[in-house]
């Protein structure tokens, strides 16, 4: 586990965090390489818009559920739910992704045999949330076509707001506590990009009051699940947990956001934070052996095979309103309209 001096990397990220959240300013030489990068970005967008740039359009409707910052917001909690709410009412979806941080290339199916490091943290769980198809491809358009290939008539797209080659009917964009920081395209800020001059069609937001036209999502964590293993119980509520020293492990874009989940579960932990989408090994569990580990689901997918006697995966589910998926399905059923880059 991390711990002692912090390393260079975390020392970095910690700085522009303060920067990008916080009331540190971003500084001069941040400030220029950041208007260098947003015009790039600004001139990308406006290439697609008028066609220097190809957006493809598929023959079923797509809908990109992405955020506008740097690492994670909380996108893959609402993919699952709303494969699982469009699945209820009648659509057979398929999700796509690029697979962050996979070792390998081309197009990969995702299956409950699949190996978080040949398909991604991200898309496995999905897959084993939901059983869902799921593609993974650097090239999201033919992941797309091979879903659809495969009987798919709505095809959900993990990330992808700034993905602009791929068209779609829909975006989903979502924010958390910490929202847009600073509002500055990084590495002054934490935005992908400039934002656009058209919103996305619905913003989800968590762990902070919804205004206006948001869609509120909460966020509940389930009973722990053991990781790898057949020794019983293999499901334990976390009330259990209650009053006893608990290492909690969370290797996605926001820490922070688990361990306060399990502190407000009334659980006492001590925090083992590692970058997203971090590769663990038995040895980043050495210091830790002295009581129950919890983890994050997609955390918990890389450790299936490793040995931790008393590890356990704590699955978030995305609660949201049903106005908002009969809304989404009113939308896919209608005749779709491409959303324009």
């Amino acid at each position: 586990m991390p711990e002692g001096r912090p390393t260079l990397r975390a020392a970095l990220e910690e700085g522009l965090l303060a920067r990008w959240y916080g009331d540190a300013p971003p500084g001069i030489a941040l400030s220029m390489v950041s208007a260098l990068y947003g015009t790039l970005m600004r001139w990308r967008r406006w290439a697609y818009r008028v066609g220097l740039l190809r957006q493809h359009r598929l023959d079923v409707p797509v809908v990109v559920v992405g955020n506008r910052t740097v690492g994670g917001a909380g996108k893959t909690p609402l993919v699952i739910t709303l494969v699982a709410a469009l699945r209820e009412r009648g659509w057979h979806p398929g999700v796509l992704s690029r697979g962050y941080g996979r070792r390998s290339t081309g197009l990969q199916w995702v299956d409950g045999q699949s190996d978080a490091g040949t398909v991604g943290d991200e898309p496995l769980l999905v897959h084993l949330a939901t059983g869902a198809p799921v593609a993974v491809d650097a090239d999201r358009i033919a992941a797309a076509n091979a879903l659809i290939a495969a009987g798919c008539d709505v095809l959900i797209a993990d990330d992808g707001l700034q993905h602009l080659r791929l068209g779609r009917v829909l975006e989903i964009e979502v924010q958390d506590a910490r929202g847009l920081g600073n509002t500055r395209v990084m590495p002054a800020g934490p935005l992908r990009e400039p934002l656009p001059a058209r919103p996305a069609d619905f913003r989800v937001v968590h762990g902070r009051e919804a205004c206006g036209t948001d869609v509120p999502m909460r966020l509940e964590l389930g009973d722990a699940r053991r990781v790898g293993g057949s020794a019983a119980p293999s499901i334990r509520p976390l009330s259990e947990f209650v009053g006893r020293p608990v290492h909690a492990v969370a290797g996605i874009g926001h820490p922070a956001r688990f361990f306060g989940a399990l502190r407000d579960a009334g659980l006492t932990v001590s925090e083992h934070p590692f970058p997203d989408h971090h590769g663990f090994t038995d040895a980043d569990f050495t210091a830790v052996r002295d009581a129950s580990v919890l983890m994050t689901g997609k955390d918990a997918v890389k450790c299936r095979e490793l040995d931790l006697p008393d590890a356990w995966e704590v699955p978030v589910t995305a609660v949201l309103p049903a106005t908002f998926i009969d809304a989404i399905d009113h939308r896919l059923r209608e005749s779709p309209r491409h959303v324009d880059p």
